[in-house]
């Protein structure tokens, strides 16, 4: 049996402090790695950092001897949470005083466990670290996120991936900043270095390396201008001055169907308004010429004969010219045709005063014919697949990866890429080596790739900010019917400066001054780079949410390009790999649950096989869990997951729902993950028992509400994902088994130990009923019969009486009338006003009154979601209301019962409702930190 020490991972952490940060960095933009260049489904920096730390520092109950009592280990276990808490603070990643002190602690626990005294000294500990703890290692490293905090904490950090484009990010992230560190730069030009630098500076970390990005980048930008001024031409302005265009706007065109309108510039517009801003609102507005049979457009101020809609939707066009509609088949075969073509309905230009005042003017001739005159000399020739998740644009003709580029934009991205092998000799000219000039050429390489993502023509012009959206601020490419062109060479929006200066930022902040990182390109159901037995903690794909392949084919058809001389083996095939890639593809494979759950299975078996078994390996996951249909067997993502960790020989020995997911979704009333659950393994003893069936659900059923309680009144955590992190505890016990049988010795399979899990939960949650008071559980009981439509007075009299209260006791709840009772729905509580105070709402009844969870709860509920709502300010009034009541319920209870009401819903599918309830939840924080002066902790 192996023994080993307990790592905090495996028994508590700070996950408030942790889910806070990690939601909020989403929201983070400059100077952050993944500025460096787009990538799907990153872990948020955060949570990595978290989860690393915990994975090596010794949890205080595996040092009896250095911490003898419980009250020892608490107060040693809260220092230890106090460093993590400043760590995954994202302004805190690079400070060295922090860091100094977190590597130091991962060096005393490794020490620990080898008899030693770790060194103190900052750089003694990172050559302690180098040569004594173990590696982390991810083979499914994606953005790069679990190597590149591993090595901001001193770590040997490894990671592999099947697809080069993760491959070079994360080299970029954690093996180029080391190979440089502290270097000065080795351009010429002081005045283009970074500002708060001079020649009596010592350059520190990456800065050196930064200051070459921007400098190259600037001389790159000269030389592209010398081939490309003729294609970017400025703006006439009424007066006879001249103004830089920042963007180009076109719309999509089809032939019209009708046979006597005879317009072939049909166009397919979504909206004809360029700017909703209050000061400076402009549209477009379609002049149909009848002699020429051409529409063109004027730009003009708004006014109140604004089209409200434009002239396409999900369903069909329609023809501005003459009225003829036409289905989105037709416009289909025309593209399929190459009859879909583009027509600029307007030019946004530079302000005379300042960069952030944009002009709107309408299209020239001028303009037209130069960006019609680009001849490409290359162009990416790679198809698309005939089908394939999220990206649609097939459907409409456009099936090589150069066809979503205009001519112009082709030639733009073709010529800069061209100049990078100058800008390198130009380089190496200057002196720098040549292994340094690739590294430049490789961050001005992802500058290019921000380009083309911005400068396609797949990207929208957003009317209320003014600006360009890049591509995949969706999940995928979806059909744009305008889009919106940038010019490169101008002083605001996505122009080639700008994307140079995100990329030099984020180099800038990179740690350089640590140990070198290693990143291979592997298929991690054959190869694992495992041979020094790592800790393993990894971000696995998520079964079909994804297509990570095809969209990385997007930036590598033009990385390949631009650097395969640099990189000849990474980059040498045509397209990113796809028939070894282990996503549940059901465009690519014939049986896509299987071929998932095949490559899962054996690259479970090989980390099982190759990881230390002295530290835990950690596993996130974020699949909701769903039904899917298959040869009349039902299947889920999680079962996928957790049966592969169970038979490949792990055993789960925590869980922790971690916020790594954008919660913007729960807006839009859709049941998302808000979460991704951290399984944290180690591999299962050899002697582990056989347990029997009645054995598990005893050991299930002394787990699951003390887990339950940390989940959902010490972690906070979502209702939406209550369901996926209630799993882990429950597969903790399953998986602690060899096996599960029944009294035959058939084997209990994950799927149905994972129903018994849900049977806890839903006992659980009937018992949490209990503990409200008697009004609250009258009115829960209610709902489930009828709603909040009515009801036998009779009924509800007996119900109220089998809970020790009256109907006329309720008058606050619900409205009774002869044999008819009906519950107060949420906007029930409140009536619209009349005259000055239209739009607004006040309550029929004070909230003074307030003494139930019921009613508090759906007050709350009223504010965060309904119309007239005064969002948290109103929900915190209510709290208020109801903590100033000493004969209320506790607050508690408010946010106990939205959870319940969630689970009520979400088992109705009615997601509508269950969303309501799920943001009271997620926003409860927020509702008591906008409280006056908290007090009364018992209350809350």
């Amino acid at each position: 049996m192996n023994t080993y020490r307990k790592k905090l991972i495996e028994v508590d952490l700070p996950l408030d402090d942790i889910n806070r940060e990690s939601v909020r960095e989403k929201y983070i933009r400059h100077r952050h790695p993944f500025s460096l260049h787009t990538y799907w489904a990153r872990r948020p920096l955060a949570a990595c950092r978290a989860v690393v730390f915990a994975s090596i520092v010794d949890d205080p109950s595996a040092c009896i001897d250095e911490f003898p009592t419980d009250e020892a280990r608490a107060k040693e276990r809260e220092r230890l949470h106090n460093i993590i808490r400043r760590l995954v603070v994202y302004e805190n990643c690079n400070d060295e005083n922090l860091l100094t002190e977190a590597r130091y602690e991962i060096a005393r626990s490794v020490a620990r466990s080898l008899g030693e005294i770790a060194p103190v000294t900052p750089n003694a500990v990172l050559q302690y670290l180098r040569n004594n703890a173990p590696a982390i290692y991810d083979p499914f490293c994606g953005g790069g996120s679990i190597p590149l905090e591993a090595q901001r904490l001193g770590l040997l950090a490894r990671g592999s991936d099947l697809n080069p484009l993760p491959v070079l990010l994360t080299k970029a992230m954690i093996e180029l900043p080391p190979q440089f560190h502290n270097q000065a730069p080795i351009n010429p030009d002081m005045n283009l270095m970074d500002k708060t630098m001079n020649e009596n500076d010592s350059w520190q970390g990456t800065a050196g390396l930064a200051s070459d990005i921007r400098y190259y980048g600037a001389w790159l930008r000269e030389e592209a201008y010398k081939r490309l001024s003729h294609l970017y031409p400025k703006a006439k302005l009424s007066d006879g001055s001249e103004a830089t265009v920042i963007t180009w706007l076109w719309a999509r065109t089809v032939p019209c169907a009708n046979p006597a309108c005879r317009i072939n510039n049909m166009p397919l517009m979504s909206t004809f308004q360029l700017s909703k801003k209050r000061n400076s609102a402009y549209w477009v507005k379609p002049i149909v010429n009848r002699e020429a049979n051409t529409i063109s457009f004027e730009v003009q101020k708004h006014a109140e004969d604004v089209p409200n809609t434009g002239t396409v939707n999900r369903h069909g066009a329609v023809c501005i010219a003459c009225g003829s509609t036409v289905k989105l088949p037709y416009v289909r075969e025309q593209g399929k045709t190459g009859k879909i073509s583009e027509t600029m309905t307007g030019i946004v230009a530079e302000g005379k005063t300042d960069n952030t005042t944009k002009l709107f003017l309408s299209p020239t001739d001028e303009h037209i014919k130069t960006a019609l005159d680009a001849k490409p000399s290359w162009r990416p020739t790679d198809t698309l697949p005939d089908q394939a998740i999220s990206i649609r644009v097939q459907l409409y003709g456009f099936t090589e990866w150069g066809t979503l580029f205009t001519d112009r934009q082709l030639v733009t991205l073709t010529t800069f890429g061209d100049l990078l092998k100058e800008a390198r000799d130009q380089m190496i000219h200057d002196k720098a080596k040549s292994e340094y000039a690739d590294a430049v050429c490789t961050y001005l390489a992802l500058a290019l790739g921000r380009i083309a993502e911005r400068n396609c023509g797949f990207t929208i012009w957003d009317n209320r900010g003014g600006n360009i959206q890049k591509v995949f601020g969706r999940q995928g490419i979806g059909m744009i019917w305008d889009f919106a062109e940038a010019n490169p060479f101008s002083n605001s929006g996505p122009n080639w400066m700008s994307q140079v200066e995100w990329v030099a930022e984020a180099v800038e902040h990179l740690p350089a001054c640590v140990n070198n990182g290693e990143v291979y390109q592997a298929n991690a159901s054959t190869t694992i780079y495992a041979y020094d037995k790592p800790v393993i903690i990894t971000d696995p794909p998520y079964y079909d949410n994804i297509s990570y392949s095809v969209s990385s084919d997007f930036f590598y058809v033009w990385l390949r390009r631009w650097l395969r001389d640099i990189y000849p083996e990474l980059l040498a095939g045509m397209l990113t790999p796809k028939q070894e890639e282990m996503v549940a593809n059901r465009y690519r494979f014939e049986d896509p649950r299987r071929h998932f759950e095949d490559l899962l299975s054996e690259t479970l078996k090989r980390m099982q096989e190759h990881c230390t078994d002295q530290f835990p390996s950690s596993i996130f996951y974020a699949y909701k869990q769903q039904e899917v249909e298959q040869d009349g067997k039902t299947s889920t993502g999680w079962e996928t997951m957790l049966s592969a960790i169970v038979s490949s020989g792990f055993q789960i020995v925590g869980t922790w729902p971690m916020h790594t997911e954008q919660t913007t979704g729960l807006k839009t009333h859709t049941n998302v993950l808000a979460s991704s659950i951290v399984l944290v393994c180690r591999p299962r003893d050899a002697d582990a028992p056989v347990a029997s069936r009645r054995e598990f659900l005893d050991a299930l059923k002394k787990a699951m509400p003390s887990a339950l309680d940390q989940f959902t009144r010490e972690g906070h955590i979502a209702p939406v994902d209550l369901a996926q992190a209630a799993i882990g505890p429950g597969m903790e016990v399953y998986s602690r088994y060899n096996r599960v049988e029944r009294v035959s010795g058939e084997l209990v399979p994950v799927r149905e130990a994972l129903a018994d899990i849900n049977r806890e939960i839903d006992t659980y949650f009937e018992q949490e009923e209990s503990d409200f008071d008697a009004e609250t559980r009258f009115c829960f009981a209610w709902l489930k019969l009828h709603g909040y439509a009515e009801g036998r007075f009779g009924k509800a009299e007996v119900l109220a009486t089998a809970r020790a209260v009256s109907i006329d006791s309720m008058q606050r709840l619900l409205t009774s009338g002869g044999s008819i009772v009906q519950l107060r729905s949420p906007d029930g509580y409140y009536e619209e006003v009349e005259g000055e105070e239209a739009h607004k709402v006040r309550a029929e009844l004070p909230l003074e009154g307030i003494t139930t969870a019921w009613e508090g709860c759906l007050h709350m509920m009223f504010h965060l979601n309904l119309k007239g709502g005064k969002t948290i300010e109103g929900a915190a009034e209510v709290a208020e209301a109801m903590r100033n009541n000493l004969d209320c319920s506790p607050l508690s209870s408010v946010e106990r019962l939205a959870r319940l009401l969630y689970n009520h819903y979400d088992r109705q599918e009615d997601s509508a409702n269950a969303v309501y309830f799920n943001n009271l939840v997620t926003s409860w924080d927020k509702i008591i930190s906008a409280m006056e002066d908290p007090k009364q902790p018992e209350m809350l």
